[in-house]
C-alpha cells in the first residue's frame, strides 16, 4: 500500500521537498501526515481526503451526501462524537453508517458497535463537513437538562475551586474542537472579525465578512457557553475568573501554513460574555497601493503627495474602512533604507521592514502625544501616527509637519473636506492647517461582484441621468452588473472588497478658500469645483467597469449622500472638471 505523500507527489499535488517538510513538522508537532500537510497550507482537504479514499478503499462522503436532518442516537454520547469528529450520516434496521475523519480507527468501529449493539460502517468524510453536520447535529438536542444544571453548575464553589473548574471546563477535548473550528472557519470565509454572543436562547456565532456579519448555525448551548468563553480568555491571557468586567487580549496561532494575529474583546452582557475576535492574517494583506482600487488619476494625485519632503497626509474614514492599511501601503511604497520611518499605533497590526514601529500603552501613560514628544528626538523623516484623537496628539503632529517631516495619520470623518473642521475643532488654528496640511484621502471598502454569478442588466438614459453615470458613459444605454449569488461567494452575489476614494488637495485656491471659514460643505463643493472626484462618483466609475453594484456603493456611501442632500444633485449641478467616458467593460 503507497503512503499518502506518495499519492499525492505522484498526483502532483505536491513535490518530494514538501513531503521532507511535512515530516520534520510532524516530528516536532505531532498529528496526522495528511493534517500536518494541510496545516501547512500544501495542499487542500479534499485532496488529502481523496488520496487517503483511494489508499484506504474507503468511500468519501461529499457534501451533498450528508442528510439535510440530522440522524438522532440515544446511545451515543454527545461527547464522544464530538471529541472523535464523527457524525451519524444513515440509520438503517442492520447497521449504522458514520462519516470520521479517521474512519481507519479501529477503536472507532468497536466502541459505536459496543454501544448500539449492531453492525455499523464508517465512511470517510472531510473535517469541514463534518464539524458541520456535527453544529447541527448538537444544535437539535434537548437544552433543558443542560441549562438546568448550568444555573447551579458553579454553586458552593469557593474561588479557587471555580477558576479550576472553569481551566477543566476550557481544557476538554470538544471545547478545544469547537473553537479551533471556529478559527478555521474564519480563515476559511475570509471573515475579518468572529463575533460570539449570549442570548437567552443559546449562543449565537456570527462572522464578518467583506464587512457583512452572516450568521452561522450556533455553536452547543448549556456548559459549553462557558467553556468556550472560557478557552477563549485563556489562550489571550485573559482572567478567566473575571466575568463582570470588560477585557481584552491577543491570540498568536498559525492557521493553514498562515501566521494569524486575533484581538480578542470581551464585555459583560445580561446573558454572559459577549467575545469578538478580530482576524488579521499577517500573510494576506495586500501593501502595494496600485492593488487596493485606487484610480489612475487618484492614485497619482496621492503618490505626489506621499513624495513631498514635508506636511501632514491624513486619511479619513469610520471604522473598518481600511484607513490603517493605506497608511501601511504608503509606508511600504517609501524607500525605508535612506529614510528614517517611525510609527506610534494603536495597536501594531502589522509588522513593516525597516520601519521602527511603537505600541500605544496606556497603562504605563505611553500615550500617542508622549510617544511623538520622544520621537522628535530621534531624527525622523516620516512619522506616521496611527490615529489623531486628541487636541495634544494633532498639535504635535502640525508641529512636526511644519518643522520638516512628513507625517502620515488618521482621522475619523465622514468626507475629507470636512477633515479640516475637525482640525479646527480640535484646537488646530486654520493658517496652521493650510502650512501644514497637504492633502486628506477619504475612503470607504465596497464589495466586488462574484465573477462567477454577476448578472448583466441594461439601463436606459432616464437611469444613467438619475445616477449620475452621464459622464462615465458613452450613449444613452450601457450593461451594469448586478449580484446573483452562488456557491462560490455563499450566496451573497460578493467575493473580496476594493476601495473607492476621495482625495481633497490643498493647493493655493484651497488655502483661500480656508482662510475665508468656509465650513465643511463650502470647503467640499469647493474642492469638487478644482476637479476632485467624490467617494460616491470613484464608485460609480467601479460600477461601469463592472467591478461593483450601484446598490453597494449606494450602501457604503449613504453617510455622504444625507450629508450632500443624495448624490443626484451634485452629479448634475457642480460639474467638477472635464474627465473622459469609461467605457463599460464586458463579462
Amino acid at each position: 500500500m503507497k503512503k499518502i505523500g506518495e499519492l499525492l507527489v505522484e498526483q502532483g499535488k505536491i513535490s518530494e521537498r514538501d513531503v521532507e517538510r511535512t515530516l520534520l513538522a510532524q516530528a516536532e508537532m505531532g498529528g496526522v501526515f495528511g493534517q500536518v500537510l494541510v496545516k501547512l497550507g500544501l495542499v487542500s482537504e479534499a485532496d488529502v481526503a481523496a488520496a487517503l479514499s483511494g489508499q484506504l478503499a474507503i468511500p468519501l462522503q461529499t457534501a451533498a451526501d450528508y442528510p439535510e436532518t440530522p440522524v438522532r442516537l440515544e446511545d451515543v454520547a454527545d461527547d464522544f462524537l464530538v471529541s472523535n469528529a464523527v457524525v451519524p450520516v444513515a440509520a438503517g434496521e442492520r447497521e449504522v453508517r458514520f462519516a470520521a475523519t479517521m474512519p481507519q480507527d479501529p477503536f472507532l468501529s468497536k466502541a459505536l458497535a459496543m454501544a448500539l449493539d449492531r453492525p455499523v460502517s464508517i465512511v470517510l468524510g472531510l473535517e469541514s463537513d463534518i464539524n458541520r453536520a456535527l453544529q447541527l447535529y448538537l444544535q437539535g438536542q434537548e437544552e433543558g437538562d443542560e441549562e438546568a444544571a448550568g444555573d447551579d453548575q458553579f454553586g458552593g464553589q469557593s474561588d479557587d475551586e471555580f477558576i479550576e473548574h472553569l481551566k477543566d471546563l476550557a481544557s476538554e477535548a470538544p471545547v478545544i474542537r469547537l473553537v479551533n473550528q471556529m478559527i478555521h472557519r474564519a480563515v476559511d470565509m475570509g471573515a475579518s472579525d468572529i463575533h460570539i454572543e449570549p442570548f437567552e436562547d443559546g449562543l449565537h456565532l456570527r462572522y464578518r465578512v467583506d464587512g457583512v456579519l452572516q450568521d452561522y448555525p450556533d455553536p452547543p448551548a448549556g456548559n459549553l457557553s462557558a467553556a468556550i468563553a472560557s478557552r477563549i480568555k485563556l489562550l489571550s491571557q485573559m482572567n478567566i475568573a473575571e466575568r463582570r468586567l470588560p477585557q481584552d487580549g491577543r491570540i498568536m496561532t498559525r492557521v493553514k501554513g498562515h501566521e494569524i494575529d486575533l484581538r480578542v474583546s470581551t464585555i459583560p452582557t445580561v446573558h454572559g460574555e459577549s467575545i469578538v475576535m478580530r482576524v488579521l492574517d499577517r500573510e494576506s494583506i495586500r501593501l502595494a497601493l496600485p492593488t487596493m482600487g485606487f484610480s489612475e488619476d487618484t492614485l497619482t494625485r496621492y503618490q505626489s503627495l506621499l513624495e513631498r519632503p514635508h506636511g501632514v497626509l491624513l486619511v479619513t474614514g469610520p471604522t473598518g474602512s481600511g484607513k490603517t492599511t493605506t497608511l501601511y501601503a504608503s509606508l511600504a511604497s517609501l524607500d525605508a533604507e535612506s529614510l528614517k520611518i517611525i510609527t506610534v499605533e494603536d495597536p501594531v497590526e502589522y509588522q513593516l521592514q525597516g520601519v521602527n514601529q511603537i505600541q500605544v500603552q496606556s497603562q504605563i501613560e505611553l500615550s500617542f502625544a508622549r510617544a511623538l514628544r520622544a520621537i522628535l528626538r530621534q531624527d525622523p523623516d516620516i512619522i506616521m501616527i496611527g490615529e489623531m484623537r486628541d487636541t495634544e496628539t494633532a498639535q504635535i503632529g502640525v508641529q512636526s509637519a511644519l518643522t520638516g517631516h512628513l507625517v502620515l495619520s488618521t482621522l475619523h470623518t465622514n468626507t475629507a473636506a470636512s477633515a479640516i473642521t475637525r482640525l479646527e475643532d480640535m484646537g488646530i488654528e486654520r493658517y496652521l492647517i493650510t502650512s501644514s496640511v497637504n492633502g486628506v484621502l477619504a475612503q470607504r471598502l465596497v464589495r466586488t461582484l462574484c465573477r462567477q454569478c454577476r448578472v448583466e442588466h441594461q439601463v436606459g438614459r432616464d437611469y444613467i441621468v438619475q445616477t449620475g453615470l452621464r459622464r462615465y458613459v458613452a450613449g444613452d444605454s450601457c450593461t451594469l452588473f448586478k449580484a446573483a449569488g452562488c456557491a462560490a461567494c455563499n450566496h451573497t452575489g460578493y467575493a473580496g472588497r476594493t476601495g473607492i476614494h476621495e482625495l481633497f488637495v490643498l493647493d493655493g485656491e484651497m488655502h483661500r478658500v480656508i482662510m475665508s471659514g468656509a465650513d465643511a460643505t463650502l470647503l467640499h463643493a469647493a474642492a469638487r469645483r478644482q476637479g476632485m472626484v467624490t467617494l460616491y462618483e470613484d464608485g460609480l466609475r467601479k460600477v461601469v467597469q463592472g467591478l461593483t453594484s450601484i446598490e453597494e456603493v449606494l450602501r457604503v456611501t449613504q453617510d455622504q449622500n444625507d450629508e450632500e442632500s443624495s448624490p443626484v444633485p451634485l452629479a448634475v449641478d457642480i460639474e467638477p472638471a472635464d474627465m473622459p467616458a469609461i467605457n463599460p467593460v464586458s463579462a
